[in-house]
């Protein structure tokens, strides 16, 4: 490994596409790095005796982060997927999508080498040269294993046990696998095809997807284990008169509304697009979600787009009660917002601030929200009077998060969620009782995909230590 490059060479993502080429569909956001110049990047991994990237401020995978970029950086691309593969079971997905805490947790701080884009490069390599194939095991163990809930979760989990020999069915609700990878993600930000690629794999590996099924309890008798992987799909609400009219909708709903217009269309019908196009659009909410809103409305043509912060706007830089290495809590702008500032040539975010009616027209149609300043108060957010603003709407995306397990299939096998609204067993573990566990935001509550690949590998390991009769 060089000795010194991460002083000779400066970081380098990959980068976006033109913005206004990628306005015009919903196309890959980036553009890969050539293969020398991901070397390069590999290369500024120091080697570190204290390897923060794969600790638990880092990966929540703990993935082998200096070792594969060493062997990247030496051009052993091979060997070093497989070293990535030890842990990692899905780097095309956690390559788009990971926030990449390991990046922030590097000894180079914030300016950490650019692990999530060296793990895509060699899984895309993998699958072009034909190093990923389907891992049937050698022989089965005899024990089946229903798994609710086709996410990141329930993947990670079933890829798991179908190499431990378990014979491994998943059921999911919708008309196509993969749960919030599929429907919760927009395209641009993790292309369909490629989920499917995944999918197509693991079926070719023997494990068994249902679809368009609402699983009930009766897996507990037809399996030897369930696991229940359903997500955490309780939307919270803005609890407020009018919250139902039309044109007021949860992100998730109006996220897998458009992604399900591409893949039955392959571009959204005028169902989708009459809702947006020339429209005034606001979305409450912040987080990756509300970006993910953002840039999506502008792609179907949105007149105007404003974001809705509840949050006071972060620091430019660390404050120090937010040290190194842990999560730096500081400004962020997204693809999506920074989309609206070429459009727009303003940030579409208005932080402290939050929805306090909402107005219809005299045809009962949204037409106009009243927003408000909050101030933080011990820990709770007031409203600030005299603070009222009335905002054109025609559009209202809620994407204030989850408050809870999908209550569907709580009740489906009679199951009373704890008071944080997780599926989780005594003491917050994936053993529920009988022949059930939980994996994933259904136990955990609402969280990164990555932490929901590492706690699915994670229930997989006590499924089987369960099946085999050893203690969990």
């Amino acid at each position: 490994m060089a000795a010194k490059g991460f002083l000779t060479f400066p970081r380098m993502e990959n980068p976006f596409r033109d913005t206004s080429a990628r306005l015009q569909d919903f196309g890959d956001l980036h553009i890969p790095l050539s293969q020398a110049k991901r070397q390069l990047q590999a290369s500024r991994c120091m080697n570190c005796g204290v390897p923060f990237c794969q600790s638990d401020f880092g990966c929540p995978l703990h993935n082998l982060i200096p070792e594969w970029n060493q062997l990247l950086e030496a051009g052993q691309e091979h060997a070093a997927l497989i070293r990535l593969m030890k842990t990692a079971p899905f780097p095309e997905f956690t390559g788009r999508v990971c926030p990449a805490l390991c990046e922030k947790a590097c000894n180079l701080a914030d300016d950490g080498v650019t692990n999530r884009d060296n793990e895509l490069y060699l899984i895309e390599t993998g699958f072009k040269n034909g190093w990923i194939r389907p891992a049937a095991p050698s022989r089965r163990s005899g024990c089946s294993v229903a798994i609710v809930g086709s996410g990141p979760s329930g993947l990670a989990a079933a890829d798991l046990l179908n190499r431990l020999g378990h014979t491994v069915t998943v059921f999911e609700r919708a008309d196509r696998p993969g749960g919030l990878l599929m429907y919760g993600i927009p395209n641009m930000k993790l292309p369909k095809d490629i989920v499917m690629r995944r999918i197509d794999l693991m079926q070719q590996s023997g494990i068994t997807f249902c679809l368009n099924i609402e699983a009930s309890a009766s897996l507990c008798s037809e399996f030897d284990a369930v696991l229940l992987c359903s997500g955490a799909r309780t939307p919270r609400s803005l609890h407020l008169p009018n919250d139902h009219l039309p044109g007021v909708l949860y992100a998730v709903d109006f996220l897998s509304e458009v992604t399900r217009s591409l893949l039955d269309h392959q571009t959204p019908p005028s169902t989708v697009t009459d809702s947006v196009k020339g429209k005034s659009v606001i979305v409450v909410g912040g987080g990756d979600t509300g970006n993910d809103c953002v840039g999506t409305v502008l792609r179907l043509g949105a007149a105007q787009v404003t974001q809705l912060e509840m949050m006071p706007k972060p620091p430019v830089s660390r404050l120090p009660a937010n040290p190194w290495p842990e999560w730096p809590r500081t400004l962020r702008t997204d693809y999506g917002q920074l989309e609206s500032l070429s459009v727009t040539g303003h940030d579409p975010r208005i932080y402290e601030t939050t929805v306090k009616s909402i107005h219809p027209d005299k045809n009962g149609v949204l037409n106009a929200v009243e927003t408000v300043r909050l101030k933080q108060t011990d820990k709770r957010f007031e409203p600030f009077p005299g603070t009222e603003q009335r905002l054109p709407c025609d559009l209202l995306l809620i994407a204030a998060g989850f408050t809870g397990c999908d209550q569907a299939t709580a009740h489906a096998f009679s199951l009373v969620p704890d008071s944080r609204g997780r599926l989780a067993g005594e003491n917050g573990l994936h053993y529920l009782g009988g022949n059930l566990f939980s994996a994933g935001d259904a136990r955990t509550g609402q969280s990164l995909v990555v932490r929901a690949l590492a706690d699915g590998r994670a229930c997989a390991a006590a499924v089987h230590d369960w099946l085999s009769g050893r203690k969990i």
